[in-house]
């Protein structure tokens, strides 16, 4: 296999599979060493309700930086799967300047990181700015895996203005688990719901704290990627974050929230085999019907389990509820209704997507895994073709879903503006290659942001070089820090108009570039679901064997492809 394909398919475990090693295996360290040069000055001092924390200060990019500050107590022994507590107060300085304790994941060398990950990360410009706007970022991977050092701040937070806070939170069975024997009689807790609790308990840590460190606690804007951006959607559905942010971005986010009782049936079969293993019970299916019973017995036995068992388990979701259930709507955290409800935590909300979203998702299918192996993916014709298809019509899917589809759910409910945008920059470049196989993919809005991103940009370096992915990448950070800092994207006269989504006018930003200019219009979106599956119908570029394939095999059972389950018949993938 080449290096080229070892590295594609390391990087498809980044944006939603189970684990990664991603580029530098030593990222995803427990601690990741500052560098000891001479551009880092360690000492940098800042006051916490917990006492004082020393970061660095990052001469080259102008920033200071504190990693690693932990938001709550370890989530570890009689804490597994409880709501988080408050941190202890620190002995001494803590030393924020190494990246703190990943989550305990899945990854394609084994099990990494551990279970005390509740930490987060500061970025600001080394200015003396006082209330700055805070931009807070949820890592994607599916809620599986990922780190919060997916995107840094280094590179943009003096071009925003504004302080950039990451956070780690637990993930797996570890951040989500419905199985009614860990019940407590806490209703947060009950919920299942722990990563959500995490997330809350960082955004009650950064309202008490990021004063401190120059950031406005009233101007705290909610942001995540993929998993992370639907996060951020339900966070917009769910209760118990009401007041805890003022704004809010989803970036490839989407509307997700798993039934309650189907999850409980997918984490007992998952867990089963474990406990025939422990010989506990002496068949799977004595042990599936077991697990789903509110017991002490189960409970104990799930403490007893150890942190790495627990996180191999549901690996390879891709994208599939059905696989890895999470966000359960439990009455209390999520709403029994999902996102029908009527009560949300309105604030001016960004919702963004590419227009090939699909294509990391497609290139990964096991359908595609012969092809990859031999290479005939890239040299016979018919198999790219079937590629192309699945590729286009998956991320048609997706892109409604990311967008469009969340502002007609939320509309008639929500109270203030709601702003979408695409971005299909690398769908059609002229003198650059290095985008053609993944075009405006999942993640293509990480480059523009984080221009020392190591996870896309060593595969795609050539075309975000190109000046008009710099003038790209310089107008839509523009629109990121006006939203961040009055939650309105429109300000300044280079900035084409944005006008936020309503029924009447279901408008959209389309901001691209060629070679050389960035631009952008406003595109009224009436492309809905059916339309795609219509195209499907017409579409002849492949057999109709492999059409039937792909629409069963690969386009089945995702987040955005109810529809097409539906029209199609195609196998219901939860457990009965």
């Amino acid at each position: 296999m080449s290096k080229l394909l070892k590295y594609l398919l390391a990087l498809l475990l980044v944006v939603g599979f189970v684990g990664s090693d991603v580029v530098a295996a030593k990222s995803y360290n427990a601690k990741e060493q500052v560098s000891n040069s001479d551009n880092y000055k360690k000492g940098i001092i800042q006051e916490t309700k917990y006492g004082p924390v020393k970061g660095y200060e990052n001469v080259e990019e102008n920033t200071l930086v504190w990693k690693g500050i932990p938001y709550a107590k370890p989530p570890v022994d009689e804490l597994r799967w409880k709501a988080p507590e408050e941190p202890a107060p620190f002995d001494g300085i803590f030393d924020a300047t190494e990246f703190g304790h990943i989550a305990i994941q899945n990854s394609a060398s084994g099990i990494i990181g551990e279970e005390d990950s509740l930490n987060l990360d500061i970025y600001r410009p080394n200015t003396n700015k006082k209330h700055l706007p805070v931009f807070f970022f949820i890592h994607g991977g599916n809620n599986q895996s990922g780190k919060s050092g997916e995107i840094t701040g280094d590179a943009f937070v003096n071009d925003v203005e504004a302080i950039f806070v990451s956070i780690n939170y637990r993930l797996g069975p570890l951040g989500f688990n419905p199985l009614p024997a860990l019940n407590t009689g806490d209703r947060l807790e009950d919920s299942g719901n722990y990563a959500l609790l995490d997330i809350a308990q960082s955004l009650d840590w950064v309202k008490e704290n990021i004063e401190s460190f120059g950031g406005d606690p009233n101007n705290i804007t909610i942001s995540g990627f993929s998993a992370g951006g639907r996060d951020v959607m339900a966070a917009l559905a769910s209760p118990i974050f009401e007041g805890k942010f003022q704004k809010a971005i989803a970036f490839s986010g989407g509307m997700t929230i798993a039934d309650e009782d189907d999850s409980i049936k997918v984490f007992a079969k998952a867990i089963a085999p474990l406990v025939v293993e422990d010989q506990v019970k002496s068949t799977e299916e004595e042990a599936y019907q077991w697990l789903q019973q509110e017991d002490e017995a189960v409970r104990e036995y799930l403490y007893s389990l150890s942190a790495d068992r627990l996180s191999g388990l549901m690996g390879n979701a891709a994208i599939r509820m059905s696989v890895f259930p999470h966000l359960y709507n439990d009455g209390y955290v999520l709403p029994k209704e999902k996102f029908e409800t009527s009560d949300y935590n309105s604030v001016p909300l960004m919702m963004l997507t590419g227009t090939s979203e699909f294509s990391f998702f497609a290139f990964g299918d096991p359908y595609f895994a012969r092809s990859l192996q031999d290479g005939s993916l890239f040299t016979d014709e018919t198999k790219r073709a079937e590629f192309e298809f699945a590729k286009k019509y998956g991320s048609d899917l997706y892109t409604l879903f990311n967008t469009q589809e969340s502002a007609e759910t939320m509309y008639d409910n929500y109270k203030e503006p709601i702003y979408t945008i695409q971005i299909p920059f690398g769908e059609d470049m002229k003198t650059t290659t290095d985008m053609d196989l993944f075009g405006s993919f999942h993640g293509i809005f990480v480059p523009l942001l984080d221009s020392n991103n190591q996870t896309y940009l060593p595969l795609m370096r050539q075309s975000f070089e190109l000046e008009g992915a710099k003038e790209l990448s310089s107008q839509f950070k523009n629109y990121v820090a006006n939203f961040l800092h009055k939650g309105n994207p429109n300000n300044g006269p280079k900035l084409t108009k944005w006008d936020n989504w309503t029924k009447e006018n279901p408008a959209t930003l389309v901001l691209t570039a060629n070679d050389t200019d960035a631009y952008a219009h406003m595109s009224e979106v009436t492309m809905t679901k059916n339309d795609v599956i219509k195209e499907i119908e017409q579409d002849t570029t492949i057999s109709a064997e492999a059409k039937k394939k792909i629409v069963s095999e690969v386009l089945n059972g995702r987040w955005f492809s109810a529809e097409l389950d539906a029209y199609y018949q195609n196998e219901d993938l939860w457990i009965k």
